[in-house]
């Protein structure tokens, strides 16, 4: 199970590689937002996923869709009048990357979700093309544009469900591991600042399912929740360092080490 936090999501990457060289195979993948693009790659090539993901990001592939400059982000939104990117360089990626079309092909069972903007409602992708379904998981508001499928338009997947572990118990997942950028395991403050107060009071959203889910766990579900390394610090909840790429290296690095201690401690 995925969780979404845009570039955050290298942690992720981490934890993948704690996961494979513990010899832990997935039977089922689940992902919104960046665990999205995250998760769809392992449910591609569970083998080879967590080694792919970190060339990508240490490359730099999947944040090349926030790439533009101040410039083109302006022209951006002064044309469209709601978002600062296009979601063109993720569409290629995502259609560049894999090897099949259809989440029915991809090689273990997959599933994201996005936040309907017509039904005010999560829909979850199961089957059908691939690419439409993981592009409407990550439309984070006001970075990139709604993703129509079917007629419909979505936005991204941590609107409804942030860390969706319910949806793993409700699929049949006896044992669930919880990969996420780390923000879950730091402290909130209170806000100082009136740009904090909005910021604060989404991650308490965000928050507030996942821990009710994982308050309510049937019986014989275990769900192990990796370690992201963050040591207690402060949650960095800011929006305006979507785009920050200085620490990739570092926080794939940092989850590895924290999920492998805890895999190993686990026997």
């Amino acid at each position: 199970m995925l969780g979404g936090g845009g570039v955050l999501g290298a942690h992720e990457v981490g934890m993948l590689r704690a996961l494979d060289e513990a010899g832990i195979r997935p039977d089922l993948v689940v992902g919104t937002s960046v665990g999205a693009i995250n998760g769809v790659m392992v449910a591609a090539d569970p083998h080879n996923a967590a080694a792919r993901l970190a060339e990508l990001w240490q490359d730099g592939v999947l944040r090349q869709a926030f790439g533009e400059s101040l410039f083109g982000r302006m022209a951006q939104l002064a044309r469209t009048g709601t978002h600062v990117h296009s979601i063109d360089p993720l569409r290629r990626l995502l259609e560049e990357t894999l090897p099949v079309s259809r989440i029915e092909q991809l090689a273990l069972p997959f599933q994201c979700v996005a936040a309907s903007v017509e039904a005010a409602a999560a829909r979850w992708f199961s089957h059908g093309p691939i690419v439409p379904a993981v592009l409407a998981s990550c439309a984070v508001p006001g970075l990139l544009p709604p993703v129509e499928v079917d007629g419909e338009h979505f936005f991204d997947g941590g609107l409804v469900h942030s860390i969706p572990v319910g949806r793993a118990v409700q699929l049949g997942a006896s044992t669930i591991y919880v990969l996420h950028v780390g923000r879950i395991e730091q402290p909130l403050a209170v806000p100082r600042r009136p740009w904090q107060v909005g910021l604060v009071a989404f991650e308490i959203a965000r928050r507030h399912r996942f821990i009710e889910e994982m308050a309510t766990l049937p019986a014989g579900v275990q769900v192990h929740v990796l370690p992201a390394g963050s040591n207690g610090r402060a949650a960095e909840l800011s929006q305006l360092r979507y785009r920050d790429r200085s620490q990739v290296s570092t926080n794939i690095a940092r989850a590895y080490q924290a999920s492998t201690r805890y895999l190993t401690e686990l026997g």
